[in-house]
């Protein structure tokens, strides 16, 4: 498996796979070819589908300025390797197309196609949970202690940077107001729940604080506000929102945090390297599913859980999500997508508590259930995997 620093990524949303991607795709293209008179990209499948609503023509435009740069759409021309795939052509003065690239966005801001293997650096020798569980058990390692020994050094840092931008945006998001852009005329709901908790009691405060840290987030990404991919844009709110609630809440340390952030990332690792993480390839599964598998095992690890309760916490995160489909309304990342965010904050609290009271046996191992999503999203029709012709992206 590659770095778990490419599941943190600080960048701009509303989504990592159809803004993010592209734009870096595009600033590379632009790179490649500086003496273009032009460029012309042609986007398919679902980078078509629902890239107005995300903005991906802009992403696009803003990474190949200030040449003039065509967009043509293509969503009923979906290529082999993934269904975000882009063809970028740099033309000169005639039209003639000088080079060209055909790349995908394949999920929390990453592009590959079909020669990127060879160019992926592995720095674990382990791709399973499975697997991991068995030699951190042999060595007597944590899961986090097995991410550092790999990573090296300079991990702490970045994560701690990360870390800094998470708590800023959920900072900054529960101060602001106002209607969301897109045409769903859709009110912010960050600090009306941030405010209202200050009235509950205890035990419904805290619940409804980590709501509204969770939507500060996902409201800043839905207006392509500065994120942390957590692991994508679209689900970026969940475990910044369970994090902060439990550094603020639970005296935990940044040292406590920045370990159950790598060992959340080494999860969402495996997710990547043996499914997917795209919302466009396996449906929101991989992405809230994701995210709520990170979530509950960063909790589970601050509480004390064992290398077993925390493999059994992310197993019911994902399996408790498993078959939800990714329809967002007008292509737009803000129904269902930041509801979502919360509610997948809170379940994966209480995912914590159902582990943490057993003794971490279970039958369905996290193997199975990654490999049982993967299975899922790929017999999805395209209707529910982010080309919003289906189900609730569907018109009253």
């Amino acid at each position: 498996m590659e770095t778990i620093r490419k599941i943190y990524k600080k960048g701009y949303g509303p989504s990592s796979s159809h803004t993010m991607g592209p734009n870096y795709a595009a600033i590379e293209f632009r790179r490649r070819n500086p003496e273009a008179a032009r460029f012309r990209v042609t986007l398919h499948g679902s980078l078509a589908a629902t890239g107005k609503g995300h903005g991906t023509d802009k992403a696009i435009i803003q990474g190949l300025a200030p040449s003039e740069a065509e967009i043509v759409w293509k969503p009923e021309v979906v290529l082999d390797f993934h269904t975000n795939g882009m063809l970028f052509e740099a033309l000169d003065g005639s039209g003639t197309v000088a080079d060209s690239w055909t790349i995908y966005s394949v999920g929390g801001g990453e592009l590959a196609n079909e020669t990127t293997h060879t160019d992926e650096v592995h720095v674990y020798e382990h791709n399973t949970i499975g697997d991991i569980l068995e030699y951190i058990k042999s060595e007597g390692l944590t899961f986090w202690e097995y991410v550092q020994d790999r990573e090296g050094e300079g991990l702490w840092d970045y994560l701690q940077e990360m870390w800094e931008s998470m708590q800023q945006t959920i900072l900054e998001g529960v101060r602001e107001e106002g209607v969301l852009p897109g045409g769903l005329k859709l009110r912010r709901k960050a600090r009306q729940y941030f405010v209202r908790a200050s009235s509950y009691k205890p035990s419904l405060q805290t619940r409804a604080l980590v709501t509204a840290y969770a939507l500060a987030t996902s409201e800043r990404n839905a207006v392509g506000g500065t994120i942390v991919t957590a692991p994508t844009c679209g689900s970026s709110g969940v475990l910044p929102a369970v994090l902060y609630h439990l550094k603020q809440n639970h005296d935990f340390t940044d040292t406590n945090i920045l370990r159950a952030m790598a060992t959340a990332a080494l999860f969402a690792n495996v997710i990547k390297t043996n499914a997917s993480i795209s919302g466009a390839e396996v449906g929101c599964q991989g992405e809230i599913g994701s995210a709520c598998v990170m979530a509950a095992v960063a909790a589970n690890q601050l509480f004390g859980g064992s290398p077993k309760q925390i493999e059994y916490a992310a197993e019911m995160a994902m399996e408790h999500n498993l078959g939800l489909t990714c329809d967002p309304l007008c292509g737009l990342v803000q129904i269902p997508c930041i509801e979502r965010n919360a509610i997948a904050a809170l379940r994966a609290l209480d995912i914590n508590i159902y582990a943490m009271m057993s003794d971490g046996s279970h039958l369905i191992s996290f193997d199975k259930v990654v490999r049982a999503m993967n299975d899922t999203g790929k017999d999805l029709p395209s209707l529910y995997k982010e080309t919003s012709l289906g189900g609730l992206a569907l018109p009253d």
